[in-house]
């Protein structure tokens, strides 16, 4: 198991795969899968059975989770997708920079 650096909120675009290319807000953080669910982002449908509550059934559209590594925080400064880094700020608090821009994340 990995230490995720994305966390619940942050805005970031995928780098490989299908939805290469498309950002979105990340839902929920997934650390022991190693992935992350992004808003938007890898749909799939799924088929559902006629039930007392839903007596009809039907196809329905779920977000699925992605992995960590396909996806890289957004840098808005130079419009691509940057890594992680984590610097020690003069309190001793750790923050997180972005690698390409050294911009700090909120």
């Amino acid at each position: 198991m990995t230490k995720i650096n994305l966390k619940k909120g942050d805005t970031v675009m995928v780098r490989l795969g299908k939805y290469k290319g498309h950002t979105g807000k990340i839902l929920a953080v997934h650390p022991k899968l190693n992935k992350v669910t992004i808003e938007g982002v890898n749909i799939a449908r799924k088929h559902l059975k006629p039930t007392r509550a839903n007596p009809r059934g039907g196809i329905i559209e779920v977000t699925q989770p992605m992995w960590v590594s396909k996806v890289g925080i957004y840098d808005s400064a130079k419009k691509k997708p940057s890594r992680i880094g984590i610097k020690l700020a003069k309190d001793g608090k750790k923050k997180r920079v972005m690698k390409s821009s050294s911009k700090e994340i909120s």
